[in-house]
């Protein structure tokens, strides 16, 4: 009986389902989390008389068949780059992408990673890092006897030092644009990896045509709408246990097959 590897394939797919959506709000407090959604297709199609053939010697053209789909797959996983709200923090190195752009980081191995969690600190040599000690490209440091720093729109790092009237510019921050921003490969740590699907990385300052601003004292918030993602979550329940039901009836069917006498 295909109903049985039909439903199996439906819980299959309704449990994956709701893996995404437990991640999903697992992260609802994640800065700069963005969300998921699972993305499902059908299976083949058996064909017990082929669409269009003929029925009679006469040319007679069937038209509509018989095909008895073989179930569901999961085609992706998508990930909505829609921006989650601006939380004021007033912290001096919070960090927040008003736009497109991501940030970007060095990481240990020498490659480089992407990130919209801008919730940056200081390392002891006065270097803007990730809360894991990464350093932010292109690598600006702050003078031990500044005391005073301003980020604008542009990410231009101004400092004040104890004595000098005008601040002083020991930097600009860059951002990254891809044409597939959602083929980025997810590494943990609210960090993204280059992929072929997500294009080359197109960097430019903040600000410029193509890229967001960067707003100092904010940090982006999960973009993950809690309502929805329970509503999602009881949707992907009943589908899984209609699935469920669907197995049962099957099983019975072949139960009153075996017992016939």
């Amino acid at each position: 009986m295909r109903s049985l590897d039909i439903a199996a394939t439906g819980m299959l797919a309704q449990q994956l389902n709701v893996e995404v959506i437990s991640n999903n709000i697992a992260n609802v407090n994640t800065t700069a989390y963005q969300r998921r959604r699972a993305e499902f297709q059908d299976l083949l199609y058996q064909s017990d008389r082929r669409v269009g053939s003929t029925s009679t010697s006469d040319g007679t053209i069937v038209p509509s068949g018989v095909q008895v789909g073989l179930g569901v797959r999961t085609a992706a996983v998508y990930r909505i780059t829609e921006q989650g709200n601006l939380a004021s923090t007033e912290n001096t190195f919070d960090l927040a992408v008003q736009g497109e752009g991501y940030f970007q980081i060095d990481l240990p191995d020498g490659s480089t990673a992407y990130s919209r969690a801008g919730s940056f600190q200081l390392s002891p040599d006065g270097e803007i890092v990730t809360a894991d000690g990464f350093t932010v490209q292109p690598g600006i440091t702050i003078p031990s006897d500044a005391i005073d720093v301003t980020i604008n729109e542009s990410g231009e790092v101004l400092v004040t030092i104890d004595g000098q009237i005008s601040p002083t510019n020991v930097g600009q921050l860059e951002l990254a644009t891809f044409s597939n921003p959602g083929g980025l490969e997810a590494i943990g740590d609210t960090m993204f990896i280059e992929t072929p699907a997500s294009g080359a990385a197109t960097t430019g300052a903040p600000g410029t045509p193509g890229f967001g601003t960067v707003l100092q004292g904010f940090l982006e918030t999960s973009n993950v709408n809690i309502v929805a993602e329970i509503t999602n979550l009881i949707t992907a329940q009943r589908a899984y246990e209609l699935n469920s039901r669907v197995i049962q009836a099957s099983d019975e069917m072949m139960s009153t097959m075996t017992n016939l006498r």
